[in-house]
């Protein structure tokens, strides 16, 4: 298959658990575009140094190759126009521009203070080291302490996702009556969680859960 999109993975290559690898998956099924999935790792830099870079998303499209979800997302909306739409129109992808900002400053810290230790686990042994130094630089203290506040990480978290179940109480998807890319990028992030912690995290949020079966059954995965 000459379209490839190499993802995020544990020492399990089938654990897949990127937000911005999954933004990725799901706005391809909604352009009905299939792929190969390239499992991925953390120190595989050589892997993806003929995308000019070192992180996932990477996704060749025959003669083309185009990393970062944003980017993707928008070469996807260029490149199959007549495949359904990622935006709509304008004013969609105005709301979608808000949507990455709530996410990726908002709701991404609430799931990392809960799921980096689960995912340091999950790693396979070459990463752990990378991860380790990298994420306590980020957070400025260890993963063993980060672990010992997820109960209050955990209920920041619930009180968190009151937006988004408020609004789902109104309306089947983000983007209205079907999803589209405002959909994609919060499923991502909590989709994030689903994979890799270790205790359910959507156990008491039952209209959440219902909308993220919701959208992978819109797209058959």
């Amino acid at each position: 298959m000459s379209r490839k999109l190499y993802e995020l993975a544990a020492a399990d290559e089938t654990l897949l658990f990127s937000p911005y690898c999954w933004r990725t998956k799901l706005a391809l099924a909604h352009k009905n575009l299939e792929y190969e999935t390239i499992p991925w790792r953390f120190t595989e830099k050589d892997a993806i140094a003929f995308s000019g870079q070192g992180k996932v998303p990477v996704l060749v499209d025959g003669a083309r190759t185009i990393h970062d979800s944003e980017i993707i997302a928008e070469y996807l909306e260029a490149t199959y126009p007549n495949e359904p739409a990622l935006f709509a129109d304008p004013a969609a992808r105005a709301i979608t521009r808000f949507v990455k900002s709530w996410t990726e400053d908002v709701l991404h810290p609430l799931v990392a203070r809960i799921v980096l230790p689960d995912i340091f686990v999950k790693l396979d042994p070459r990463d752990k080291a990378y991860f380790r130094d990298s994420r306590e630089r980020a957070w400025g203290m260890t993963i063993e302490d980060i672990n010992a506040q997820r109960p209050a990480a955990t209920k920041a978290l619930t009180a968190g996702l009151a937006p988004l179940r408020g609004t789902l109480k109104a309306q089947p998807f983000i983007a209205g009556t079907a999803p589209a890319y405002a959909d994609h990028i919060i499923f991502g992030a909590l989709q994030w969680a689903v994979l890799t912690s270790a205790t359910p995290l959507l156990g008491e949020e039952p209209i959440i859960a219902a909308w993220m079966s919701a959208v992978l059954e819109c797209y058959g995965l």
